[in-house]
């Protein structure tokens, strides 16, 4: 049995800036029994969720896979849309609009996927996240994905999966464990004044929970489910339904190799609204390890250690708050949309009236190329023209036209390098932009990840169990190297969008 184990925006520090008060029984065992791949990044733009997560599993990146984002405009259909979204499902275990989701818009296989083609779908993929996309694309075409509904509180699905949901995850919603946390208070485990490894517990630049102060404790409210997948809570309700379908299911009981995919959510939540720097994200980490300890405890039970691997990363890590940065004279800000949002009247002032923007999303301009035709002036002048023009505002680093990066070499290094990569043909803009190191788009409070620089791209990856001897690597590691060697360690065929290589360290026979 494989298990994937995806921690959303968890920085590659994390690991060695707690382990001081990490138990043994989590991290630690991961780190200290397993192998480390301390230098592991991802190399492409934007470093976002949902095409973090479509990378691991498919060993490709969005040039490929077709998932430039969370969400991004559809260019044939002139308006935005999610990267999940599917109009011609349901829901499966509530009413509400929230199940409306398959990985149709993933172009490629997954490693998930093989997995099932290869035993003539006698394996079996299980994927579960508090979001919908987390859970989704780990668990390929072929798997089953459950989700968190924050207006029912119940997990759920879609109709592209099944009709109804299986008796486990029915039985699991009947128990109404969300409803239990909404009646608990966020305290921290230990101390704050042991929490050395963070920042004060309140300052300006964290957004409050549900009070007026960014600071312990936090009393949930019922009613609101949102507070649960908000708080460490989340981790805490997804770790449960991980061990209900380890007790109830059959997963890894067979001749099959099956995947369980787990993907926790709450650390992006959490660390967006309080930052890397918190008192808040700490607490989330120390709860979080003892999550992965009550997980590889029960594998341990059910299968025995040698009867399972697993595998350890996130799906990018975090900017740090630009105001902390500041505060401490580091060079950092926040880029005001505003500023691009007067790029039409530029547009204008130089070719002529004229409706010349589309969109402006995910640090992409997505030019009118009907006006464009209309006018008569060139794609490739128009690109130029619009990437010189965004340079000057405050914060942008470089702009790049399509035309340039299509031109590039797809191994190529540097920002350059990780734009190709994320650089879809049918579905990017037309001008690609970067932001200084240290800048993020405006938020008043907390902060955000997206970018090529290595806050955002350094990850943690950890294998453990079977087969894999304990070891540690300081070589340039890329995610797209996951599927890869898993495909090679089941003997399966590779995701067929594959371009990552093998971590060759783990097949050291010595």
């Amino acid at each position: 049995m494989v298990v994937g184990i995806i921690v959303d925006q968890m920085r590659q520090e994390y690991l060695y800036r707690f382990q001081d008060k990490y138990d043994e029984d989590g991290f630690k065992r991961l780190m200290k029994q397993g192998y480390n791949f301390k230098n592991t990044h991802y190399n492409y733009v934007p470093t976002y969720t949902a095409p973090g997560h479509a990378s691991v599993y498919t060993g490709t990146t969005p040039a490929y896979h077709g998932i430039i984002g969370n969400d991004w405009y559809d260019k044939t259909q002139g308006k935005e849309i999610y990267c999940a979204s599917d109009q011609s499902v349901e829901t499966v275990g509530s009413d509400s609009h929230r199940g409306k989701m398959s990985p149709r818009n993933m172009l490629t296989t997954t490693i998930s996927d093989q997995l099932i083609l290869s035993s003539q779908k006698r394996s079996k993929v299980i994927g579960i996240s508090i979001k919908d996309r987390g859970a989704i694309f780990p668990a390929g075409h072929m798997g089953e994905a459950y989700w968190h509904d924050k207006s029912t509180g119940d997990f759920i699905t879609s109709t592209y999966y099944r009709e109804s949901l299986p008796k486990w995850v029915s039985d699991f919603n009947k128990q109404k464990r969300p409803d239990y946390y909404l009646s608990q208070t966020w305290e921290p485990l230990g101390s704050l004044e042991n929490y050395i490894e963070s920042g004060k517990d309140n300052v300006v630049f964290e957004a409050p929970l549900n009070k007026d102060t960014p600071d312990f404790p936090y009393h949930l409210e019922k009613g609101d489910y949102w507070m649960v997948t908000d708080t460490p809570f989340g981790n805490d309700l997804l770790t449960e339904l991980a061990l209900s379908a380890l007790e109830n299911t059959d997963l890894g009981t067979d001749d099959d190799t099956d995947l369980l995919a787990v993907s926790y959510s709450s650390t992006d939540y959490i660390g967006h609204r309080f930052g890397p720097n918190s008192k808040e994200v700490q607490d989330t980490y120390l709860r979080l390890d003892k999550n992965i300890a009550a997980l590889l405890t029960a594998l341990d039970e059910k299968l025995g250690k040698d009867n399972y691997l697993v595998f350890l990363t996130a799906d990018h890590a975090i900017a740090e708050v630009p105001s902390y940065l500041v505060e401490n004279n580091v060079p950092a800000g926040n880029f005001e949309v505003s500023q691009i949002d007067g790029l039409n009247a530029e547009i204008s002032a130089r070719f002529g009236d004229g409706k010349w923007v589309e969109n402006i999303s995910n640090h992409q301009v997505f030019l009118n190329h009907q006006t464009l035709k209309g006018k008569k002036i060139e794609l490739k002048v128009m690109q130029e023209f619009v990437a010189q023009t965004v340079l000057k505002y405050n914060g942008v680093s470089s702009a790049y036209p399509a035309h340039v990066i299509g031109a590039i070499d797809f191994s190529g290094g540097g920002v350059t390098g990780m734009l190709v990569r994320g650089y879809n043909q049918k579905r990017s803009g037309d001008v690609l932009i970067t932001l200084e190191p240290g800048w993020i788009i405006r938020r008043k409070t907390g902060s955000t990840h997206g970018s090529a620089y290595t806050y955002d791209a350094h990850v943690p990856l950890l294998w453990y169990g079977s087969g894999i001897q304990k070891g540690i690597s300081y070589e340039y590691k890329t995610i797209t190297q996951i599927a890869p060697t898993l495909s090679l360690m089941l003997d399966v065929m590779l995701p067929n969008g594959s371009t990552g290589q093998p971590l060759l360290e783990l097949f050291d026979e010595k």
